[in-house]
């Protein structure tokens, strides 16, 4: 015989509070204190107890569900702000759907229709490209809506959350041209995104102004494997500049899986700074100096200004966010500025060899805040 399942009323007994308290717990309609809400998750899991969500869809007319669209879940940015959205969510009883064209822009339409029909709550989207949706115009005339990343701060439909991409692209510039590179290449994915566009715009005024003359500019598109292989061919036809800037995670590994393939010494050979700061860039051998996007703080403000528009915030006036990204200094740029070089030159012995011990280089870095 199939066992019964257990009841609300069996897990606010097992709980020791209200019916109440627990439909609050799993509905959001009233806080509760986080010591009741603990109590009432472990009595849930402990007797195996599920909310049956179309049930108290019919009882209040509520999905308590938030539709999520991201161009490429593989993307470890997006994922890192999918996950994060999802805690935010969870702790506030609602449940998230997710939809990915995989940066396909034709498939875009047909995702959002898929979760436009489950009647989300909210939605908070990354478009494909800085062409914004049709159905994302329609649905933000009923529908509270956040856009966050790829997306222009100007005239914007709906709320918006994005990074001083233009700034973050001047300050990896600069700690290049600090350290005396003349000689940069930039490796961009996709420049008619906005973020990307911005970023190179930053960077090329720094170097131009600098130096006077304009960056290289690389253009190895959204996939690792695709990326690689252009640069590859690339360098194999023109002399590869001393230092390069990669202006996603997907072009930095797309930059660095080149230079391993020709053998180039990171930063001996090539100085690199790289986009999107993960574990995996501080456990190498060299660490890589990168300047990191506040995943978590993208996806906590996003939440935020998505919550208030579902209460009732739709009269307000759309507003833009901009955060601050931070340059994490490590190992991957050599500094070959006059003075540097002289220094290296007073330590070597007569017969060439050097006097001075390499300077160890500690993989976590320092920071430095992009005001």
């Amino acid at each position: 015989m199939p066992r019964k399942k257990p009841s609300i009323k069996e897990v606010a007994a097992l709980a020791g509070v209200s019916t109440a308290t627990v439909s609050n717990v799993f509905s959001g309609r009233k806080a509760v204190n986080d010591e009741l809400k603990d109590r009432v998750h472990k009595a849930a899991e402990k007797l195996g107890y599920q909310l049956d969500r179309a049930a108290s869809q019919l009882r209040s007319g509520r999905t308590r569900i938030v539709a999520v669209l991201i161009p490429d879940l593989t993307d470890t940015f997006f994922a890192t702000i999918v996950s994060r959205l999802e805690t935010l969510a969870s702790a506030d009883g609602y449940d998230v759907i997710i939809a990915s064209p995989h940066n396909d822009q034709s498939a875009e339409s047909s995702r959002l229709d898929a979760l436009l029909s489950w009647r989300p709550e909210g939605l908070i989207a990354v478009p494909c490209s800085s062409r914004i949706p049709q159905e994302l115009i329609e649905a933000q005339k009923s529908l509270p809506m956040v856009l966050v990343d790829r997306v222009a701060t100007d005239n914007a439909i709906a709320d918006t959350v994005t990074i001083d991409n233009r700034e973050a692209g001047e300050i990896a510039a600069l700690h290049l041209l600090e350290r005396g590179h003349t000689s940069i290449g930039i490796a961009v994915s996709e420049i008619d995104h906005p973020p990307i566009a911005e970023r190179t715009e930053g960077a090329v005024a720094a170097i131009r102004a600098r130096t006077g003359k304009n960056p290289t500019i690389l253009h190895l598109g959204a996939d690792i494997a695709r990326g690689t292989r252009t640069l590859v061919e690339w360098m194999e036809r023109n002399p590869l500049p001393e230092a390069l800037i990669a202006l996603t995670n997907v072009t930095t590994l797309s930059v660095l899986s080149a230079l391993a393939e020709h053998r180039i010494d990171i930063p001996r050979r090539a100085s690199i700074v790289a986009f999107d700061d993960y574990a995996w860039m501080s456990a190498r051998n060299t660490g890589l100096t990168a300047i990191r996007q506040p995943a978590d703080k993208i996806a906590e403000t996003a939440w935020r200004r998505l919550r208030k528009r579902m209460e009732g915030g739709n009269s307000e006036p759309v507003t833009p966010t901009v955060l601050n990204a931070s340059l994490i200094v490590r190992a991957s740029v050599r500094d070959v500025t006059g003075a540097a070089q002289a220094e290296r030159d007073d330590a070597r012995d007569p017969d060439g060899a050097s006097r001075l011990a390499q300077p160890a280089m500690a993989n976590n870095g320092t920071t430095k805040k992009i005001h």
